[in-house]
């Protein structure tokens, strides 16, 4: 019988680590497998698709200003803080990618991090489209702890020795001709 279980769910179906859900990609990251190239391409079309729509939608409330005659400063604001919060939620959303999050991380900042994320949603759209050109994003991170998960797991596997009460008992040099006194032992 032709055996069609990936490492990852042999380790898995072993009791060993299970590999981390991608955001669009679920476990496919692990072998590349099960539609991830089209899955990639998908994700860097729709969000190059959806930054662009973003990019519409705001120029059109950009008219609505113009229309509404605010004012050259109250325009220069709005596309300067469109821009900013885009560019911060760009850096924000690829740090993602790469690193964890602090969990000692004060939650209310992480509160106040999402109006900015909201209004830089073009940045956010924009790094997973740049990401997704080279891989699933989040998967560089996920592998390296998937990795580190197994490595670890093997290791704990092949120290363990069985039944302790089963081994047989090791000589430890205490005894008539170790050159110690039988009977003491060495503390």
């Amino acid at each position: 019988m032709i055996d069609t279980m990936s490492d990852a769910q042999r380790t898995a179906a072993q009791g060993g680590p299970e590999p981390e859900e991608i955001r669009f990609f679920g476990t496919t990251w692990v072998e590349h497998d099960g539609g991830y190239g089209l899955r990639r391409v998908g994700v860097a079309v729709g969000s190059l698709v959806l930054a662009a729509a973003g990019a519409a939608v705001l120029r059109f409330a950009f008219q609505g200003l113009e229309i509404a005659e605010v004012g050259s400063f109250v325009n220069v604001l709005v596309v300067a803080g469109f821009a900013v919060c885009s560019a911060l939620a760009f850096r924000r959303t690829w740090d993602g990618f790469v690193r964890r999050a602090d969990p000692s991380a004060d939650s209310g900042a992480e509160r106040s991090m999402q109006s900015l994320m909201m209004i830089g949603f073009i940045g956010t759209l924009l790094a997973y489209f740049c990401r997704s050109l080279a891989e699933a994003p989040g998967e560089k991170l996920c592998r390296a702890e998937y990795e580190a998960a197994r490595e670890q797991y093997s290791r704990r596997r092949g120290s363990r020795a069985g039944n302790p009460a089963a081994r047989k008992p090791k000589p430890n040099g205490t005894g008539a001709g170790s050159g110690t006194k039988a009977g003491k032992k060495r503390r």
